[in-house]
């Protein structure tokens, strides 16, 4: 006889399984002189049931009217030209999966349970791409376009892995991998730094298309060089050990690719 087998439980019964895990959302407010009231409350109403603690950050002081079940907890401003993503947002979410994303209305968070679908299924870190099937972006300058290319080749040479998108902020991972990154108080990150050390860590990351929407509220002038600066310094301290052979390999292997290739003879053009 099984172990769950009992004389009162039909075949068809179900056993009680696991706890679903629970979840937490760090939501990032950059101060921009207006009231973030309006489009916090629209966010927060559409929050999945799955969401049941709020760590926000930068966000406007008072308790706010949300549904029953869901707690928000605020920490107070900080410096939003050091970064994106406080470290002490990070570790005071104290759920078993942790979202990050934008209070400014760009992310929306109907995209939340596909992220958790992917936790779910066994991915470690999960990030939004706007550049994938079903994706999209709203405004991306030239220098930012051009700036997160160059950047895209470096981490694929270093870390090995097909990224499509390296900026954006909107991901999900599991609790474990706080603990692994050695936070400080006092620390902030940026989007791409956390995929960065995700790579590092070599745990399964997966992308998810993400839509980018128009901007309600926040600054929308990007930190293209300084941002784009930091970036390529953390994916070149975090690279694994082979990652600069690997690079140099790659790019001998494309000089030698070209200079080993017969000479055309343009006398007797092909027909």
């Amino acid at each position: 006889m099984s172990s769950d087998a009992h004389p009162m439980r039909r075949s068809t019964d179900r056993t009680p399984g696991p706890a679903p895990p629970t979840v937490s959302l760090v939501l990032t407010v950059r101060p921009d002189g207006r009231d973030p009231g309006p489009t916090l409350d629209r966010l927060l109403d559409q929050l999945p049931e799955t969401v049941r603690d709020v760590v926000l950050i930068g966000g406007p002081p008072g308790r706010r009217a949300v549904r029953d079940g869901l707690t928000v907890r605020t920490l107070g401003a900080w410096d939003f030209t050091r970064g994106d993503i406080p470290h002490a947002g990070l570790l005071a979410a104290d759920g078993d999966l942790i979202v990050v994303m934008n209070a400014d209305g760009s992310m929306s968070p109907y995209e939340i349970p596909h992220f958790l679908h992917y936790l779910e299924s066994g991915y470690d870190f999960v990030k939004g791409s706007r550049f994938i099937a079903g994706g999209a972006v709203a405004e991306y300058p030239l220098s930012r376009r051009l700036g997160h290319r160059a950047l895209l080749r470096v981490a694929r040479r270093l870390y090995g892995q097909q990224l499509t998108d390296l900026w954006y902020g909107f991901c999900a991972f599991r609790r474990g991998f706080v603990d692994l990154l050695d936070l400080r108080e006092d620390g902030v990150e940026l989007g791409a730094e956390l995929v960065a050390h995700a790579l590092h860590y070599g745990l399964r990351v997966a992308e998810v298309p993400s839509r980018e929407l128009p901007r309600r509220h926040g600054p929308s002038h990007p930190r293209t060089v300084r941002d784009g600066a930091r970036i390529l310094g953390t994916l070149l301290d975090e690279r694994p050990r082979n990652a600069l052979s690997r690079l140099a390999h790659g790019s001998f292997r494309r000089a030698r690719g070209s200079a080993d290739a017969s000479p055309v003879d343009e006398t007797h053009p092909r027909s």
